[in-house]
């Protein structure tokens, strides 16, 4: 765990600089506006540890697969949101010395990230080898007003000399991911152009045949007026700049403005990029850094109006759930159907940025509750899209007649994610998506949804787990082999109590489903039953299963089990593991992991958080006090769950541990792991821990319910959200709970 920044109710402060850090930094300092987003790397470079990172939204490569040893039905690649052109830099020469945090003596070092008002803020101050300093302070944001462009302000005071400043201001296509799997390079240059203040690159992937195009512009700034310069073309391949010269002079400020745009063939036209490009320069152009600046504040006021969540008493946990609310909204706004939830957003390259089941399980309450319904309609959406692909996902691995087996990683409803025990067998993320429709028409009364898009999904995936089940004459019971649940620490193990679960769900809603449809429009309902090619005869074995499935359970201690077999391992808490073994998947070997009893995530308990209606406290504490002793939460998504639960069983400094743990999991680096970017899908988590956790938000009957807990250290807290049109303001302190 990493303490290193301030506290502050508003914005995240780093004091000083840290080599060792710097990358951990870049991460927590990103920014997006949902559309694209960028590490929080210098804008002068550096040639230090660092990971250079620009992703626009929804572009992506098919790597090829690398596996040791194919197996049939494995995808043929692993998709990649790509490290696309970096317009983030303004590189600065001093006579030839160049500004370089890793190779200048740093004198002072402040970063901030203003999550009230939406930019990022870093000043510094830097010694050359000559003995020349400087100082500078920088301001960048990605705009949510218009969300194809990005600026900078970067000023610059010499503190000691006069001398000749060389500045570029440059797009760099040349840029490769840390990820790729072969080393390969994925984007292709198309065309590039400049003049004196602008410069334009439009590149392609190889492939998918994407098209990005991004343009710059920039103005130079002296004693406060804007002035007119001359500037150099700087080209090569993959790559577009202009130098200018300029006379610095001691004391006196020094003010460079860079404005980027970027459009890709995702939402405009291929032949129309560069123009909407250069148009769109030409509005931000003259509009200025300052105008665009305020009406980015006026935008995130509004955002936090709708969605902030105050903590009275308690400074770091106010600070950590409005980061997470921030990443959040930087990461998705839901305007466009065809995008989705990367568990790293736009903050790094681990997972692909592809879409995984933590979209359904954690991300749509959170948009339920702080958004318009059509930004939880659209991710639902996304799913039925790509249905056909699910199909055929299930076809490649021996499932007919329409059984669809939706991917654990997608770009675009494909599978592509290559590790046999996931790719194969993680197939409860089917019943995430069930559970996200049954979940967002109780909560919206959208029930048209159900008829319009609903009812086509939850059959195919019903007929999926059909196909899944086989009969045990031994048990008399239906049972699933073979999987891996939620807990990734156990492969390949037989009735996995979550999975059979969630898939005698997923039955029982398909038939609840039909039966709502066919009362509601019977046109419609067998039009679908006959596009389908429905039998009646499906409905009778579903029934079947729903009546006979088995719940692997130990009578003696009275809790379900993982699996099949669990009680034969060796059972050891995880307070009784000497510190040098954690995290264990950084310390131990797989085959180390797999047979012991720690559990990377919630499993038994991701279930009975899912079903609470169907299960009494005495069931839910039983099993909580068994299970969470072997947890190591080495998964992101694991302690919202701990912590709601333990709100509702009343162990209150649990529930508050969980919650700082999940809130602050990037903030204090928990797993040490942040380098690599931020765990964006969890902190839709931490958003749940604080409304369905110390609130005791459930929906009963259609309508909201509150049982809530007020930590020791909270004098009060309190949130907005939206219920079916409604806006709710709900407030707890210790004399109870106000809703407005």
């Amino acid at each position: 765990m990493k303490k290193y920044l301030k506290v502050d109710e508003w914005k995240i402060i780093e004091e000083g600089f840290s080599p060792e850090l710097n990358r951990v930094s870049e991460s927590i300092f990103s920014l997006g506006n949902g559309r694209m987003g960028h590490r929080a790397n210098f804008e002068e470079g550096y040639s230090g540890e660092s990971l250079q990172g620009s992703y626009l939204a929804g572009i992506y490569y098919p790597d090829k697969t690398k596996v040791g040893w194919w197996k049939n039905g494995y995808p043929e690649y692993a998709a990649k949101v790509l490290n696309a052109a970096n317009w983030g830099t303004i590189r600065i020469q001093v006579d030839n010395e160049l500004l370089d945090l890793n190779r200048c003596k740093v004198l002072e070092f402040k970063r901030e990230l203003n999550m009230r008002d939406g930019y990022l803020e870093r000043s510094f101050k830097a010694e050359f080898e000559s003995g020349r300093q400087v100082s500078v302070q920088v301001k960048r944001f990605l705009s949510i007003v218009h969300d194809s462009v990005g600026a900078i302000r970067y000023s610059l005071t010499p503190l000691n000399f006069d001398g000749e400043l060389s500045v570029l201001f440059d797009i760099d296509g040349d840029i490769s991911n840390q990820d790729a799997n072969y080393g390969e390079k994925f984007w292709k240059e198309v065309e590039k152009d400049s003049a004196t203040d602008v410069a334009v690159l439009t590149m392609k992937t190889k492939r998918t045949n994407f098209f990005a195009c991004t343009g710059i512009a920039f103005d130079v700034q002296k004693d406060g007026k804007t002035i007119s310069f001359e500037s150099a073309p700087m080209v090569r391949e993959k790559y577009i700049g202009r130098e200018i010269k300029i006379k610095a002079e001691e004391g006196k400020e020094l003010v460079f403005c860079k404005y980027a745009v970027n459009y890709t063939s995702l939402n405009t036209p291929k032949d129309k990029l560069r123009l909407h490009v250069e148009k769109e320069l030409g509005v931000v152009c003259s509009l200025g850094f300052n105008n665009l600046l305020k009406m980015q504040a006026d935008a995130w006021h509004l955002k936090w109006r709708e969605s902030d969540i105050e903590i009275e008493g308690d400074p770091e946990a106010q600070q950590a759930i409005r980061y997470n609310i921030f990443q959040l909204y930087q990461t998705y706004t839901g305007e466009d159907p065809a995008l989705n939830i990367g568990p790293k957003g736009f903050t790094g390259e681990k997972y692909g940025g592809a879409t995984h089941w933590d979209t359904e399980a954690y991300c749509i309450p959170f948009y339920l509750a702080t958004a318009a319904p059509k930004v939880s309609r659209n991710l639902l959406i996304y799913r039925f899209k790509q249905l056909p692909q699910a199909i055929e996902n299930a076809k490649k691995l021996g499932f007919f007649d329409g059984a669809a087996l939706f991917p654990m990683v997608t770009m675009n409803g494909e599978e592509c994610h290559n590790e046999w025990e996931i790719t194969f067998e993680e197939i409860h993320r089917n019943g995430s998506i069930s559970f996200a429709i049954y979940n967002y028409i109780r909560y919206t009364g959208d029930q048209d949804y159900l008829i319009e898009y609903g009812l086509e999904v939850l059959l195919a995936i019903a007929r999926f787990w059909k196909q899944r089940v086989n009969w045990s004459i031994k048990k008399e019971r239906y049972v699933i082999l073979g999987v891996t649940g939620p807990n990734e620490y156990e492969n390949n193990v037989d009735n996995n109590w979550y999975t059979n679960y969630i898939a005698s769900w997923c039955l029982e809603y398909a038939l609840e489903a039909m039966r709502y449809v066919k009362g509601r429009d019977e046109a419609k309902y067998y039009t679908l039953m006959n596009r389908i090619q429905f039998k009646e005869e499906e409905i009778t074995s579903w029934k079947d299963i729903i009546d006979k499935m088995y719940y692997p359970k130990d009578d003696k201690q009275q809790v379900f089990l993982q699996q099949d077999g669990f009680l034969d391992k060796e059972l050891i808490l995880v307070k009784n593991l000497g510190p040098e073994n954690l995290p264990l998947n950084q310390k131990w070997s797989w085959d180390r992991i797999l047979r012991s009893c720690f559990i990377k995530q919630a499993d038994v308990l991701q279930g009975l958080y899912f079903f609470q209606d169907r299960f009494d406290l005495d069931t839910l504490k039983r099993n909580f006090d068994f299970y969470e002793p072997m947890t190591v939460h080495e998964s992101s998504l694991s302690p919202c769950v701990h912590s709601i639960l333990a709100a509702k069983l009343g162990y209150e400094k649990l529930a508050y541990d969980f919650y700082l743990r999940t809130s602050r999991l990037d903030l204090d680096d928990y797993n040490n792991d942040t380098e690599d970017g931020l765990h964006i899908t969890s902190m839709a988590g931490t958003w749940m821990t604080i409304v369905e956790g110390f609130a005791g938000m459930r929906m009963v009957d259609d309508e909201l319910t509150f049982n809530p807990m007020l930590p020791e250290k909270w004098k009060s807290f309190s949130f907005n959200m939206v219920y079916r049109g409604k806006s709710i303001l709900v407030k707890v302190n210790k004399e109870g709970v106000e809703i407005l």
